[in-house]
């Protein structure tokens, strides 16, 4: 698979191609093409910063001279006032690569911080937080990125690094052993050392795949902290172990208190909101 770079490269190619199409024409009919400038970030609200290593990829893919210079780095705290980097480039690479910048900075710091706030709330517990796949098409690596960031753990980056057999997945097999005999045979068959992780939607469940094994972990889909604990005893430390669905900020103490090894929580990812940041030019 490609690497995280190569993955950022496709991203700001076909990002830029976007915006840009047959010329950036406000740009082109007012500003010199040698005319040469500095902005600023501007941070507007306070939260977790994130996008920092992105925002310096965009403009030195535009220009590879450009100037980066940080005042922050991804993880560190920020507060309405402070500044995060100074970029001095072409005005054209600038104003060009502005809303790039703002669009990936603004919702990455926004995922960070809301991640940020759930991990604060495991100190002290051993369960990790894990995001899913519920993503933004074409924006994922970023997005996953804004999770690690923000101290949480990435779960699976697409369909082709581990097995989840899911619901549907069960229900089209004919039930639970069948899917899982299925899933572990293709992996000794096909690609060895592929991870099987399998929902379960009751303690029946639980106990059945106890009993049939081949698997490496077992998602608890919906179940209360209450109910948590009951099949944290049937497993008995068996099988890795991640909790799922209704999962908020507000119980997910109550779920790490189970001893569970994972909490997973798509929310950090599809109810995070941007942060305020600005780019301004700065006229010496």
């Amino acid at each position: 698979m490609l690497t995280f770079n190569e993955q950022l490269h496709q991203l700001i190619e076909a990002a830029l191609n976007e915006d840009i199409g047959d010329g950036d024409h406000s740009t082109l009919s007012a500003i010199p093409a040698d005319a040469k400038g500095k902005a600023v970030l501007k941070i507007k609200q306070a939260g977790t910063m994130a996008g920092m290593q992105v925002a310096e990829a965009i403009f030195r893919y535009k220009e590879p001279g450009a100037r980066f210079i940080a005042f922050k780095k991804d993880g560190d705290t920020m507060l309405p006032g402070e500044n995060a980097f100074e970029v001095i480039a072409t005005v054209h690479t600038i104003l060009q690569c502005e809303r790039l910048v703002l669009n990936c900075m603004q919702r990455m710091s926004g995922i960070a911080t809301l991640t940020r706030q759930y991990t604060n709330q495991l100190k002290g517990y051993a369960t990790k937080l894990l995001d899913t796949r519920k993503t933004t098409p074409g924006f994922r690596v970023l997005e996953k990125e804004a999770v690690r960031i923000g101290g949480g753990h990435n779960h699976r980056m697409g369909l082709y690094d581990m097995i989840m057999l899911k619901d549907n997945h069960i229900d089209y097999s004919g039930g639970l052993e069948k899917a899982i005999d299925r899933a572990w045979q293709y992996v000794q068959q096909v690609k060895p050392g592929l991870k099987i992780e399998v929902e379960t939607r009751s303690l029946d469940d639980v106990k059945k795949v106890v009993a049939f094994g081949k698997v490496d972990r077992i998602m608890l889909d919906n179940f209360t902290p209450e109910q948590l604990s009951q099949a944290l005893k049937i497993i008995n430390g068996q099988y890795e172990t991640e909790a799922s669905g209704g999962i908020t900020l507000e119980n997910i103490t109550e779920y790490a208190q189970t001893g569970v090894d994972y909490v997973s929580v798509g929310a950090l990812i599809h109810q995070a909101v941007s942060l305020d940041l600005s780019l301004k030019a700065v006229i010496v």
